[in-house]
């Protein structure tokens, strides 16, 4: 695949350079168009050398070859990272004043912008507005990260990971439709757990993978995602507002106050169904002899509880989605728990030693509403993703 990298004038260039070597070890060409102000940050030399073709800024470089026509024309994909406050306004408003800007207006591939700049610039009325614009055109926008940016400033506009921006691209690139894009998603992901003194507590096994492989895919479909994770150690999905939990308690919290708004609810999360009757303030001595037991009450249900206000009230998301573990009797359970829960899909699958739980792979089958179950067969989580978007998305139009 011809990949075009366009890289403009922010102190986040140096990112670029990960995402360059992502692309060329996958196998794909890639074509470095930088601006003129991000040779001031990483210069020429670097982006030719890592992507084995000429770099220039410039229309007036190797003019017989028309340059700032062909290299849109010919590419599979085009992905700005950085992409500044600036080059967002000119692709929005089709201004073509250097080599970049005029590969965008003449590519008629795919198109993916991960912005980078400082919090008010990225939450200016003006970004926001050429964000919007550049969305109803079908370019993919992948909202930027919370955290460190330049000096001391702390958050929305950081460059979202490289490597979750390539897996973003490699998404929009295998052709998966855009029938996510203007939808708000709420997905939980990963395991809670419930303290039993400071130190200890009940939990599963659950890494959040497909969770995180759910926000991901529905990100480069076109979703506005929101991921409660709950005690996940992976690099945040880019373009994902990402809300931190650890117990049942605060993960219903962050879906109930999240799913207001929301067109789905996917509840990925691996929930505790008990946690301790009361916890100790301070760490369990061991001592001599049994030591005393753990009494356990019952957590909310908060599958449950989102189909039963929805039934209710007559409002909240209108697609809800569920997630059942099973070790044994795997359909028998499911059927039961869709019955119960009253969501519209139950994804249901066998976990165990080697199974589901923090493995790259995954096999489900869909559990549909007054329908026929659907098989999923093994592979890769992000198909797995894929597979319940695929029913989800004809629910939400």
């Amino acid at each position: 695949m011809k990949v075009v990298l366009g890289v403009s004038g922010g102190i986040a260039a140096y990112k670029a350079c990960e995402l360059l070597r992502l692309f060329t070890e996958s196998g794909h060409e890639v074509r470095v168009v930088p601006t003129r102000e991000v040779l001031r940050f990483v210069g020429e030399p670097t982006w030719a050398a890592l992507s084995g073709n000429p770099v220039t800024a410039d229309v007036w470089d190797d003019v017989h070859e028309v340059p700032h026509v062909r290299i849109g024309q010919r590419a599979d994909l085009v992905v700005v990272a950085p992409a500044t406050a600036n080059t967002l306004a000119k692709a929005a408003h089709g201004l073509a004043d250097d080599l970049l800007t005029n590969t965008l207006l003449t590519a008629r591939c795919p198109v993916v912008f991960a912005p980078a700049m400082h919090t008010e610039m990225w939450q200016h009325p003006a970004t926001r507005a050429n964000v919007a614009t550049l969305r109803e055109r079908g370019a993919v926008v992948i909202d930027p990260a919370v955290g460190r940016l330049t000096g001391a400033d702390t958050g929305p506009g950081r460059l979202p990971d490289p490597a979750e921006i390539f897996q973003v691209c490699l998404r929009v690139l295998r052709g998966r439709p855009r029938d996510l894009a203007g939808h708000k998603i709420v997905i939980s992901a990963g395991g809670t757990r419930e303290a039993i003194d400071p130190v200890r507590f009940i939990g599963n096994r659950s890494s959040g993978l497909q969770g995180y492989a759910l926000a991901r895919t529905a990100v480069a479909r076109g979703a506005e995602v929101t991921l409660v994770a709950a005690n996940v150690s992976l690099p945040d999905p880019a373009g994902a507002a990402v809300v931190r939990v650890g117990s049942t308690a605060e993960l219903r919290e962050a879906v109930l106050a999240a799913s207001e708004k929301a067109d789905a609810v996917v509840m990925a999360a691996a929930v505790a169904d008990f946690r301790p009757a009361s916890r100790h303030e301070s760490k369990i001595k061991k001592t001599d002899g049994e030591p005393d037991p753990i009494h356990l009450t019952k957590n909310p249900d908060i599958l449950a509880e989102l189909g039963r206000l929805r039934r209710e009230a007559g409002a909240g998301p209108r697609v809800i989605v569920g997630f059942a573990a099973e070790t044994d009797d795997v359909l028998a359970n499911g059927q039961a728990k869709l019955a119960r829960k009253g969501c519209d899909l139950l994804v249901v699958n066998q976990v165990g030693e080697g199974l589901a739980f923090g493995t790259p792979d995954n096999a489900a089958t869909v559990l549909v509403a007054g329908g026929e179950p659907v098989e999923v067969p093994r592979g890769p989580k992000d198909d797995v993703a894929d597979a319940v978007w695929d029913l989800v998305a004809p629910r939400l139009s």
